[in-house]
């Protein structure tokens, strides 16, 4: 039975993802430990800011077809016409959009800048980059995505390591050379020299150039990934829109260096939650994709629950004791107070992985109009309920609104799927 674990497929993506994320985690370590010297809780407030940002601008300029463009390469990835036309269309498409996005950043700056960043002139800059940048970020995620549909789960996995990398060493010059405004540029600049490095490995799998001709456009698949671009766009506008007003009124009501508290939690929970949401994107999702009917989808669920689930529990149980020590060794002393919203971001974060692969089915099956009902009721009642708790437990209710965010979530999901799950 061990040889047989040991030699699965599962088992050898599961063991370069985690490869790849105690890698990202590593890097974490060292840009954290920057943002926390040189910039502080304001600072990382501020840094959370520009991320939600950004967050909503890569679901606009990727129109949202990420999940598609995996589920229908997938389909027809033995098949060099369909490819083809797939490669072509998106490609193009995300072209003109990118451009277009990038003149309104770049001519409007000064605008975006004030709304996400206050009255700091210093930085226009950062938008300015983000405007040049974006275009090369949009393309990225794209062949990102081809090679995903394919099933070259390492290959996305080295591309990820590499732009960790590539984000570590733009990070430690720019935030050493210009603090805070240094840590918001290396945040724009580096998703975009991830393309150079995407690029190399989707040309070693395809000929991209032979594969990107006008003449392949098909506006009907547009048609096709209308769906999936709901999806991914309720998500990236209304969640990050979201996560920027829980933040404003952490500002408001009990000041910046709480939001930073409250961001430097996410920050801890983003790294150890990569483990999962990384090989649900590269393993998980193609084969629910695959999967034909309620058995097959059933069977793809538990191995979930029963391989992915229990690890990730004993980790974060793991984490919760060593809260102390992980705060002093990311951040400074400073930090401390962030030790008090761990149980409930743990908590949430747990009810949220458990709902993560049932999510994913929305995708998988172009399901748009009960994933749209579900996530606007998940971020109605973070919302709501962290603006209510707020004012009863502090900077902590925001974790606690998490906590109760996702059992809603998750409740809903499996009523919604029993059928699929038992």
């Amino acid at each position: 039975m061990l040889k047989n674990i040991l030699q699965s497929s599962l088992f050898k993506i599961t063991s370069l993802n985690s490869m790849s994320v105690l890698l990202k985690i590593g890097i974490g370590l060292v840009t954290s430990k920057l943002l926390a010297v040189f910039v502080g809780p304001s600072g990382i407030a501020l840094v959370g800011n520009l991320r939600n940002f950004i967050s909503s601008l890569e679901g606009i300029s990727t129109l949202g077809f990420q999940n598609g463009i995996v589920k229908y390469v997938a389909e027809n990835k033995d098949d060099n016409n369909q490819l083809k036309k797939i490669i072509s269309t998106v490609f193009f498409s995300l072209l003109f959009v990118g451009f277009f996005l990038s003149g309104f950043l770049f001519f409007f700056a000064d605008y975006w800048c004030f709304k996400i960043l206050g009255n700091n002139d210093e930085y226009l800059i950062v938008f300015k980059a983000l405007a040049l940048a974006l275009p090369w970020y949009s393309i990225s995620i794209f062949l990102a995505s081809v090679l995903n549909g394919k099933g070259r789960f390492k290959k996305v996995i080295w591309i990820n390591s590499i732009g960790n990398v590539i984000g570590l060493i733009l990070s430690l010059v720019l935030i050493l050379q210009f603090r805070t405004l240094g840590a918001l540029l290396s945040i724009v600049i580096s998703p975009a020299l991830l393309f150079f490095v995407t690029f190399y490995y989707i040309n070693k799998e395809i000929p991209f150039w032979n594969s990107v001709r006008i003449r392949y456009f098909d506006f009907h698949f547009i048609l096709k990934m209308a769906s999936y671009s709901v999806m991914v766009l309720v998500s990236a506008v209304f969640g990050p829109l979201v996560f920027l007003a829980i933040r404003t009124n952490l500002i408001q009501s009990i000041g910046i260096e709480q939001a930073g508290f409250w961001e430097t939690m996410m920050r801890i929970s983003t790294y150890y939650l990569l483990f999962v949401s990384t090989i649900l994107s590269v393993y998980f999702l193609p084969k629910l994709v695959e999967s034909k009917n309620n058995l097959e989808t059933k069977k793809v669920f538990w191995s979930f629950y029963k391989n992915i689930i229990p690890l990730f529990v004993v980790g974060v149980t793991l984490i919760y004791f060593a809260r102390f020590f992980i705060v002093q060794l990311l951040f400074t002393d400073e930090f401390l107070p962030v030790t008090t919203l761990f149980f409930w971001q743990i908590v949430g974060d747990v009810l949220k992985v458990a709902s993560l692969i049932l999510g994913f089915q929305f995708f998988a099956k172009k399901l748009t109009v009960p994933f749209v009902l579900t996530e606007l009721l998940s971020l109605t009642t973070l919302y709501f309920s962290s603006k209510y708790l707020i004012t009863v437990f502090g900077v902590e209710g925001v974790v606690i609104a998490h906590a109760l965010t996702y059992f809603v979530y998750l409740t809903v999901l499996v009523v919604y799927f029993r059928k699929s799950l038992f």
